[in-house]
């Protein structure tokens, strides 16, 4: 039985940091909302309650269920979760009379204490709250403070129950590694079980349990997850494996071509499917986003089930559904109303009647790469920046047409073998060129012209849940913009996307 740490989520955007970082530790962990959690059982090592954006002041606040939890095994709050700890437990919480936002420093630390164990003093930590404990819980001693909160850090007497006011996960805080890894592995016991090569041998062996002889066709992508997800179903499966590339016409240039020979490559039993003029159909004058979303969705899971109809005695439809999908579709907050339209989450069509199997949906994205490195993939499939579903469809602004796809990926090739030529593409999270509604005036030898103006994204991220624009040297952006407009014709201008997310997104559609 794989021991875990259980995290418990009230909705901050932080909680997923939580777990990545436990998992930095070698440690499993889950992240379950606060009132839909699973069954308490030995598996379970100690329970980390999450920050959240509601108050405990608020009349409906977020109340979990601890009386199988506290008192019982470790427990950790975290920003509201020590809030709620305090309120519940003879303690007062207030609206604080000074704002409490970022950086602060601790001026007392109890380096006796477990979970302050290498804590330095004056060691800088990162606050978000409004409210601020005023009285800590009955039977309660202080383990750290700033210069503005007496109670950072508090500990009930006789309990593995810890709170702290500040956030442990997040890069500002210094020894908030240090502070996890006390409660991890200190207070918890947890060993150190957790690694890529642990989880490939344990899902192998689920994955041949699971499946049996059965025969699964999945969906490949030419992107990390889809990819890793086929490796370790073929390593579970070998030949039941059948796998289908289906090529949108919204693909990077020579990337069908390409991906295909890499995949043969990897021993793996792939039927490659040209139906680009079929998704241009059924896309011609269609400029809404959303909509364009949904129809490559559509017409991506026609010709997929159209081949998968093919296969006699397919069961099962593999999937790379990664774990931010699965936290993210099961919201505190409930599904998303952000959630794209070509997500994997949700389930099949009615007429796909096969049952779906995820070997990555406990993985976050890094992880998959090191599953990845485990299963011998090359860099050149793993160090993919990451790709959208509908393809270039979202990076071509209103509609799509055949003429515009080339554009673009010309552009797009140009820019991404730039990147790689300069020695940028790895130090970049994801880049990629979009093709603008609008044309502007230009001169080309002693010829005017009125073409298309193409726009230039690149981004670092650790997640993509926020991100910042790549700080690119001005001689790069010169050079490359020149290529562009030399080399591609139907474009005389190119721009530089400067925008963080938030507020922007990463893809313009």
């Amino acid at each position: 039985m794989q021991e875990m740490i259980l995290i418990l989520d009230f909705g901050s955007q932080y909680t997923q940091l939580i777990a990545r970082r436990v998992r930095e530790l070698n440690v499993y962990c889950e992240i379950h909302p606060y009132n839909d959690f699973p069954e308490i059982n030995d598996a379970v090592k100690g329970v980390i309650l999450s920050g959240s954006p509601f108050s405990v002041r608020d009349e409906n606040h977020p109340s979990p269920a601890l009386g199988k939890i506290k008192g019982k095994m470790p427990l950790l709050g975290v920003c509201y979760g020590a809030q709620y700890l305090a309120m519940t437990n003879g303690g007062n919480v207030e609206a604080s009379t000074k704002r409490e936002y970022g950086r602060a420093n601790l001026n007392f630390v109890d380096q006796s204490d477990l979970l302050m164990k290498g804590v330095a003093e004056d060691s800088q930590v990162w606050m978000s709250h409004a409210d601020t404990i005023q009285k800590r819980p009955d039977n309660s001693t202080i383990i750290c403070s700033t210069g503005d909160v007496e109670n950072a850090g508090y500990r009930i007497d006789n309990e593995d129950t810890y709170a702290i006011q500040f956030h442990p996960e997040v890069y500002h805080t210094t020894d908030g590694k240090t502070v996890l890894a006390n409660f991890v592995n200190g207070i918890c016991g947890c060993e150190h079980s957790w690694t890529p090569e642990s989880y490939v041998d344990s899902t192998v062996a689920s994955l041949k349990k699971q499946i049996g002889d059965d025969k699964v066709v999945l969906g490949l992508s030419g992107g990390v997850d889809s990819s890793v997800a086929a490796m370790l179903l073929h390593r579970a499966i070998g030949e039941n494996l059948y796998c289908i590339f289906v090529d949108n016409g919204l693909l990077r240039k020579n990337e069908f071509e390409s991906v295909l020979h890499q995949y043969k490559d990897l021993g793996l039993n792939v039927k490659g499917v040209d139906s680009a003029q079929r998704f241009y159909d059924d896309l011609k004058g269609e400029s809404d986003p959303e909509t364009k979303r949904k129809i490559i969705g559509r017409v991506f899971i026609e010709v997929f089930d159209d081949e998968a109809q093919q296969l006699e005695g397919v069961k099962w439809l593999g999937q790379g559904t990664i774990y931010p999908d699965i936290i993210e579709s099961k919201s505190v907050k409930g599904p998303s109303a952000t959630i794209k339209s070509h997500h994997n989450v949700g389930g099949l069509p009615d007429f796909m009647k096969l049952q779906v199997v995820e070997p990555l949906s406990s993985l976050f994205k890094d992880e998959v790469r090191e599953v990845g490195t485990t299963l011998g993939l090359s860099q050149n499939i793993l160090g993919r920046h990451p790709f959208p579903g509908p393809g270039l469809g979202i990076r071509i602004l209103g509609d799509i047409t055949e003429e515009k796809v080339k554009i673009l990926q010309d552009v797009d090739y140009i820019y991404t073998e730039s990147l790689k030529e300069e020695g940028l593409y790895d130090q970049i999270w994801q880049a990629g060129s979009i093709l603008l509604p609008v044309q502007s005036v230009g001169v080309m030898g002693d010829e005017r012209t009125y073409e298309n103006a193409v726009a230039l994204r690149a981004v670092t991220s650790t997640d993509g849940m926020t991100a910042d624009w790549f700080h690119f040297p001005h001689e790069f952006l010169a050079k490359v913009s020149n290529r562009i407009i030399n080399e591609v014709r139907g474009v005389n201008r190119v721009v530089y996307d400067i925008s963080s997310k938030p507020p922007a997104t990463i893809e313009w559609e």
